[in-house]
């Protein structure tokens, strides 16, 4: 038997796990006053590439003695040139428990050649063994899965007294995660997660120790121009103050300080995090009254509070082959989008079979709540449809 259609739809109707949901109440007219037709390089576009950086800062709680640099190619453009500028110096241990984790090891192991290089693995749904990591050697690792769901609980596993660096892939929990710079080396995230930013823009936030590495040590393998942040031996002091690397969208670089003004208006970083919990608290409670859906996560303690990951549960499949089991959430999502509720909620195409619901900031915990009545919805009606 099949449900009617609720009455209450999701004010904005989009989960996307990135790029996400654009700021409450966004606007085109709030980019009016982009620095645009004009040299990144003049006066007025480099103090609002400044301005960027130093409400990044400001809002993510970044330590004084860490530089922030914007860079290009999203999240993966920061990795990759944290990945290529620093590593070699030592081992490195690398984690991965999701597809972007995997993307990195790929990077280390085939393009870099590093010989030794630990690879420390966890199927979906679970985290590595963090008591297996060697920090005497450099380790890279997200922080949130963001295909996976799962996340690091705290950086209580990152000794103080580290010799190697810590990498840390970031981009799906700045700004909704507490981050521990202490422990954190490097750190990478893309304006396009939690704060619904525009794509093509990456953040690179360096500690203290990994300038120094960079100061003191020089890659075996050639480096690409757009990856250089040293000239000399020296830090190229100018790419932290706003000289980008290469020529950035000042429409993008407005969208993005739109955004960290609106996150300071309500309170900064705290209440960007109460929101992103509250918006997953709502999502998983109706994951624990409803007997078809399940998290992916296994761990209550690493669940992630943007990208939740969902799976049907061994009942809602029995007696269904893979392919049958794999072709009803993709079926609940085609129906939702032709609803016009919820938008890209299937899971990411390496991930398993399921659903995955953006609870980051930018997302109202009234649209989560009006999100589940639907998705019970789809499920009776994909279930009617195989009954029949």
């Amino acid at each position: 038997m099949t449900m009617t259609k609720p009455a209450a739809r999701p004010v904005n109707p989009r989960f996307s796990s990135g790029p996400c949901a654009k700021i409450p109440g966004w606007t085109p007219d709030f980019l009016n006053s982009a620095f645009l037709g004009r040299s990144h390089r003049a006066s007025e576009g480099k103090a609002r590439l400044k301005r960027a950086i130093d409400l990044t800062r400001k809002v993510l709680q970044v330590p004084d003695d860490h530089l922030i640099a914007i860079v290009p190619a999203s999240d993966t453009g920061a990795v990759e040139m944290a990945m290529w500028s620093l590593l070699g110096a030592r081992g490195v241990d690398m984690l991965a428990w999701e597809s972007f984790g995997e993307g990195w090891i790929t990077d280390v192991v085939k393009q870099l050649k590093i010989a030794d290089a630990r690879l420390i693995r966890a199927p979906y749904g679970e985290l590595p063994g963090l008591d297996e990591v060697d920090f005497s050697r450099d380790v890279v690792l997200t922080w949130n899965g963001t295909t996976s769901g799962v996340r690091v609980p705290n950086g209580n596993f990152i000794p103080a007294g580290r010799e190697g660096l810590t990498i840390c892939d970031a981009t799906s929990a700045a700004f909704a995660q507490k981050l521990d710079f202490d422990k954190l080396d490097v750190v990478t995230f893309s304006w396009q997660k939690v704060l619904g930013g525009e794509g093509a823009h990456g953040i690179l936030i360096l500690g203290p120790r990994a300038v120094e590495r960079l100061e003191t040590y020089t890659p075996a393998w050639p480096m690409p121009k757009i990856f250089r942040l040293t000239k000399g031996g020296k830090i190229i002091d100018g790419v932290f103050k706003g000289e980008t690397i290469n020529t950035p969208s000042m429409l993008c670089v407005e969208d993005y300080i739109k955004a960290l003004e609106w996150a300071e208006s309500i309170g900064g970083l705290p209440a960007l995090i109460n929101r992103a919990d509250a918006n997953a608290a709502a999502l998983n409670a109706w994951v624990d009254r409803t007997p078809w859906i399940e998290n992916l996560a296994v761990d209550p303690a690493t669940r992630s509070n943007t990208s939740v990951c969902l799976k049907l549960s061994a009942s809602a499949t029995a007696g269904l082959d893979a392919d049958e089991a794999a072709a009803l959430p993709k079926q609940m999502v085609k129906l939702l989008e032709a609803e016009g509720v919820a938008f890209d909620v299937g899971a990411y195409r390496d991930a398993p079979p399921g659903l995955r619901v953006w609870c980051g900031a930018t997302v109202e915990a009234h649209d989560v709540e009006a999100l589940t009545h639907w998705l019970d919805w789809a499920w009776s009606q994909v279930s009617a449809a195989r009954a029949a």
